[in-house]
């Protein structure tokens, strides 16, 4: 299998450097993928194909930036790297679990690629931050009853606060331990949470907090105090393959940006969410 690799490699060569190019995207990037379609041969017997490289990734359902259920997989964050992954000529599969889930995941190698988390130095042993791929938002509060508006960071002391598992959200936050802080997988269960009175106030990133909070009756306000946001990025597991194709990656992502594809899908989900 090897040999028959290497010798399409030739074919490529002698019909042009420019189909070269694409099939390699990358020197680092080849050989990686070479040795791993090499083992899947040893494993697989004769039956390996000319398949596009495949990369599972990890995403939680989280609108507008994942949207990921039985009939679609699509959000900001998806439609943004399926546009990386095409061009790369990569072929995508997403694994739909739970954010702290995911983490766990990452740092097992069992998915290559996380959308969107903010960078915290405690995650760096096992996963690498390529590129700040996703734009910062801030971290607002949500309540139903007045006597639980947050106007100053004091005001969320005697409340329970509903917090999305394993997220992070803005350092003194994070690390307060006098904070009654009360978690849930997604934030569509802490803003049921929120309406059932089991919590009193739900932080959450701006836009996936006013998409979980759109059905709510009565309607979530939010409160006047909130925190500025960090940008999010795409991250790899520090086991897998695609470690070495990061500058693909990234040199692709930068192409997006450039053609203004970014911009535009940033407007469009967000004007979603914000109508």
């Amino acid at each position: 299998m090897f040999i028959s690799a290497i010798l399409r490699i030739e074919v490529y060569r002698m019909l042009g450097t420019g189909i070269l190019m694409k099939y390699l995207f990358g020197q680092a990037c080849f050989f990686t993928l070479l040795v791993a379609f090499s083992i899947t041969a040893g494993a697989q017997g004769d039956n390996i194909t000319d398949s596009p490289f495949t990369v599972t990734v990890g995403v939680d359902h989280s609108p507008p930036y994942r949207i990921v259920n039985a009939q679609t997989q699509s959000g900001l964050y998806l439609d943004i790297f399926n546009e990386i992954a095409e061009r790369l000529d990569w072929q995508v599969v997403y694994k739909e679990v739970p954010f702290r889930r995911i983490l766990m995941l990452m740092r097992e190698g069992e998915v290559d690629i996380m959308l969107g988390p903010v960078k915290v130095e405690s995650r760096q042993d096992f996963m690498t931050y390529v590129a700040p791929a996703f734009p910062p938002e801030k971290r607002l509060f949500f309540y139903l009853d007045e006597e639980n508006r947050i106007d100053r960071y004091s005001d969320l002391y005697g409340k329970a606060v509903g917090v999305l598992e394993g997220a992070t959200y803005f350092e003194r936050f994070d690390q307060d331990e006098k904070l009654n802080k009360q978690t849930a997988p997604r934030y569509r269960n802490l803003m049921m949470m929120l309406e059932k009175g089991r919590v009193d106030v739900v932080v959450a990133p701006e836009f996936a907090g006013l998409a979980a909070a759109r059905n709510l009756v009565p309607q979530a306000e939010v409160s006047p105090f909130s925190v500025p946001g960090k940008s999010s990025w795409i991250a790899v597991s520090n086991k897998s393959q695609v470690m070495s194709c990061a500058d693909e990656l990234i040199e692709v992502l930068e192409q997006v940006e450039r053609e203004g594809l970014m911009e535009s899908l940033v407007q469009e989900y967000m004007g979603q969410t914000v109508n």
